[in-house]
Parts: C-alpha cells; structure tokens; sequence
C-alpha cells in the first residue's frame, strides 16, 4: 500500500450485482464480526439514477430482523446517535469504504439516496481511482474462493429479515466486474458483457483488459462446459 501505517479490515461481503464484494473497515473495528454478520445489499433509486451496493451488519444473536448499514453502525459505535435530520454518507462515494476517515456526517437530502458517481470520462478520474486506498487494497486480494467454487451465490437479507431474491429486481444492476472497480449501471444493461462466458459485465475496455488475468480461468472453464453441454446438430 501507499501508506504502510494505515491498518485496515477487509471483510467478504459475498457475491452481489454479478461479482464477490468486500467491504474495508479499520483495524480496531475488526472485533464485530464477533457480533455482526456483515453482507451486501444493493439500494436502487427510485428515481432512475442507477444503484449502489451497502455493507449491512446484523446482529447475530437476534437473526437478521436486526440489519443495520455498517456505516451508520461504525458512526454510532465511535461518535454517538444520529440526530434527526443527518445521515452518515462516504466522502470517496465508494459505499463499501467503511473506514470512520471516510465517513462522514451531512444534512439528509432524500433526492441523492444513491451517491452520486465521479465522471470518469476523463484520465485524472481514472488516476485518482486507482490511487485511492480502496482500489489498492482490493488489487492486493489474488483469486476468490466465493468466486470460483459459488459462482452463483446469490442471497442476502432486507432490514426485515426477508430473503431478497431476483423476483425484487434489486440486482438486475450490475457493477464492474473488475474487482477494484465500484462503477455500477445507472441504466439496465448499459454496462458491456463479456462475449466468451456470456455473464459478466464491465464499465469498459480498460476494466475488462485488466480483469481478464483474473477472469480467464473461470470464463475459459465455463466456455468449455456451454460447448460440452451444447447437443450436436
């Protein structure tokens, strides 16, 4: 890492909006898993700008009736209660930044329930993201069991405990595959797919060349199974 002082977390979240996600905590947080199942949810907004994926931490002696986003969760536990009227929100706008440093405390504004995106149209927008600690971290992560052994692993929890399944459309969203990558869809499909397994999507080209070292096993493993179990004509 850039700074070798900074200690962290990170957490496997599981699989959501077509890949394995991960969530960076600090260090001395680290002890709720002791208490908390962590797992992804992703938060579509009503309006159609898109999703975004949260870590939400349950508490596992009261079952998942008792979820709450790890971030609102992490803020309480160092700072005290959220007054009425205030959020916690993420100052890189990477939702799964957990790290008290990179949270922050605004005015509630229910018209951006889902954080805004940087343009990263330009090349200094691509530089900063690859700069940030959250894209180093998850650079320094080398091939997921999660990913490989349950490529269609699938099922996580709403506040109410209830099983959110395809039938919601909550993740019909997909982000980059590319695991350092938060990019996701502001529109169905607007992401391209990759035309060997036919089932992930990337932001674009650049994403997909530097993903494939890491893809090509599993996407060649599943090409051979589609040819295999094609009939003969």
């Amino acid at each position: 890492m850039s700074d070798l002082s900074v200690k962290l977390g990170v957490l496997r979240l599981g699989r959501v909006a077509g890949k394995c996600k991960y969530t960076l905590i600090d260090e001395k947080d680290v002890n709720l898993v002791q208490q908390y199942a962590v797992e992804p949810r992703v938060e579509v907004d009503k309006n159609g700008n898109g999703a975004c994926i949260y870590a939400v931490a349950h508490d596992i002696s009261r079952g998942h009736c008792s979820g709450k986003y790890l971030h609102e969760l992490l803020w309480e536990s160092h700072n005290g209660g959220i007054a009425p009227g205030w959020r916690v929100t993420h100052k890189n706008h990477v939702t799964v930044d957990n790290r008290l440093d990179n949270l922050e405390l605004v005015k509630d504004n229910r018209q951006a329930q889902v954080p805004s995106q940087p343009d990263e149209s330009s090349g200094s927008q691509t530089k900063n993201r690859e700069n940030s600690l959250y894209w180093i971290t998850i650079m320094q992560l080398t091939g997921d069991p999660l990913e490989v052994n349950y490529p269609h692993f699938s099922k996580w929890y709403d506040f109410n405990g209830d099983i959110v399944g395809p039938v919601d459309g909550s993740y019909v969203y997909y982000e980059c595959h590319y695991a350092p990558c938060t990019r996701m869809e502001r529109e169905i499909r607007e992401f391209s797919i990759c035309g060997r397994c036919q089932e992930v999507r990337y932001c674009g080209t650049s994403c997909q060349e530097r993903d494939w070292p890491a893809h090509k096993r599993l996407c060649q493993k599943r090409g051979r199974q589609v040819r295999e179990s094609s009939p003969d004509r």
